[in-house]
């Protein structure tokens, strides 16, 4: 059960991660709260400046009319008498208390406690401890009239923080309440926004899964904003693709069944001749063909098969290493048995490995096509000479026969799917050339045709070197 709930609420979150509104919020959140902590930071400094100011500025008060109320009396006596307005200016509320001293400049007490710690400087407020309490403390020189020499007294004036830290507070707080009410509307701004901005993107969601599975035409792309724009191009012409596979997919199936659906008819027409006859050499001869057209199906359907896999997509890409001039060698050792019974002259040009990396059994398969098409087309007392090497950085694969070679107008043409010249002769199904280009193309490689000297069709391949 815990477990459920558990798994329950990872799969929760890990939707609201990959939410597009949750990441955009919690960006905007995440900066504001990065600038608001550190205003916060900053205002409490400010905060504390602003007290102590004021703080110094009392104290500097509070001086000034201690100073005010000392007097020299008729003897030359020197008298004080603290206003008691010099030390209720601090009774705001928050109990604290204040201390006082008077001295001459001779250094006589003349009011006030003796041990009252002094400041460095007048005028400026400094932080001291004093009987177990931390004050603020200020001193202020007064000159009094009537002292001989222009004498002057120092008044010292102490208080403690209680006031200081509880103004402090205030102006902080006051400024936090401030940024939290910003924050709070930002949010909502923030989420508002998104909620209006993300319409379209919903919208267009809403516009893909309604459509049915066999429709794709473009979609607008002035439904949504000129930043969503590109994704809509994006899926429009990735539609565009995939109406282009599947008419190439009913093209290739219709195709298939109709080049299948000819051997087919021969086997069983050929089965039944063999099954009625009676005359042993005509039951023979109708063997033998019932053999051919099995072996012509055979081939068809590997080729298929080939075809099917060098299709992009459909097999995990490999990287092996194939070495091309012991492949081709072994090619054409397999199909010497073909090349004498037609009494084909076959050549082998290839002085030094050439290595490739890619899908070494497809790398094989397209050789295999090269080289059978060539033994194909060739006729009887033909010539086919493959050359292997290097060029440029690329591997070179040449394949040269004295057949009748292919028209210039329809060199593009024999590479598609089951296309044949006219005229043609030779068995064939018209897939070798289509199998050639797409395992070239998916090795990053270029496939061309060229006039042969005498006559005849060069087939030349491209492919990047290891």
């Amino acid at each position: 059960m815990f477990s459920s709930v558990f798994s329950k609420n990872g799969a929760a979150i890990g939707r609201l991660s990959q939410s597009l509104r949750v990441q955009l919020l919690s960006l905007v959140l995440l900066t504001l709260f990065g600038a608001i902590a550190f205003n916060l930071y900053d205002s409490f400094w400010s905060a504390d400046a602003t007290a102590k100011l004021v703080t110094d500025r009392t104290l500097l008060a509070s001086a000034r009319v201690i100073a005010e109320a000392v007097r020299v009396d008729e003897g030359g006596n020197v008298q004080v008498d603290v206003p008691p307005a010099a030390l209720e200016m601090f009774d705001t509320g928050f109990g604290d208390r204040v201390f006082y001293q008077v001295i001459t400049v001779w250094g006589n007490l003349m009011s006030g406690f003796p041990d009252l710690p002094l400041p460095t400087a007048q005028r400026v407020g400094e932080d001291r401890a004093f009987h177990g309490a931390d004050v603020r403390v200020l001193m202020l020189d007064h000159p009094v009239v009537g002292l001989p020499d222009d004498g002057t007294i120092s008044v010292t004036v102490a208080v403690t923080h209680n006031s200081q830290y509880a103004m402090r507070r205030q102006l902080w707080l006051s400024d936090f309440s401030k940024q939290f009410v910003l924050v709070f509307l930002a949010s909502l701004v923030t989420i508002l926004g998104l909620q209006r901005g993300l319409a379209p993107a919903l919208r267009l969601r809403d516009a893909v899964r309604e459509r049915g599975r066999n429709r794709l035409d473009p979609l607008p792309p002035e439904m949504v904003q000129s930043e969503l724009r590109p994704l809509v191009h994006a899926l429009n012409d990735h539609m565009e693709r995939v109406q282009s596979q599947m008419a190439a997919q009913r093209r290739f199936v219709s195709n298939a069944a109709h080049q299948l659906r000819t051997p087919l008819a021969l086997i069983s027409t050929q089965a039944s001749v063999a099954a009625r006859e009676s005359d042993a050499a005509r039951r023979d001869e109708a063997l033998a063909a019932l053999r051919s057209s099995t072996r012509q199906i055979s081939r068809l359907a590997g080729q298929l098969l080939t075809l099917s896999r060098a299709e992009p997509g459909s097999r995990r890409p490999r990287s092996d290493v194939t070495d091309l001039s012991k492949a081709a060698r072994e090619i054409l050792e397999a199909q010497a048995e073909e090349a004498l019974k037609r009494n084909i002259d076959v050549g082998l040009e290839a002085d030094r490995p050439v290595i490739v990396e890619g899908d070494g059994t497809m790398l094989r398969e397209m050789l295999v096509n090269l080289i059978d098409n060539a033994i194909r087309y060739s006729g009887a007392d033909g010539r086919v000479t493959v050359s292997i090497g290097q060029s440029g950085g690329s591997a070179v694969i040449t394949v040269e026969d004295n057949g009748p070679g292919i028209p210039e107008s329809e060199r593009d043409q024999v590479f598609e799917r089951f296309y044949r010249i006219m005229g043609t002769e030779s068995e064939g199904s018209g897939l070798g050339l289509a199998i050639v280009r797409e395992v070239v193309e998916g090795a990053g490689g270029s496939v061309s045709l060229g006039d042969a000297e005498g006559g005849g069709l060069v087939v030349t391949v491209r492919l990047p070197l290891a």
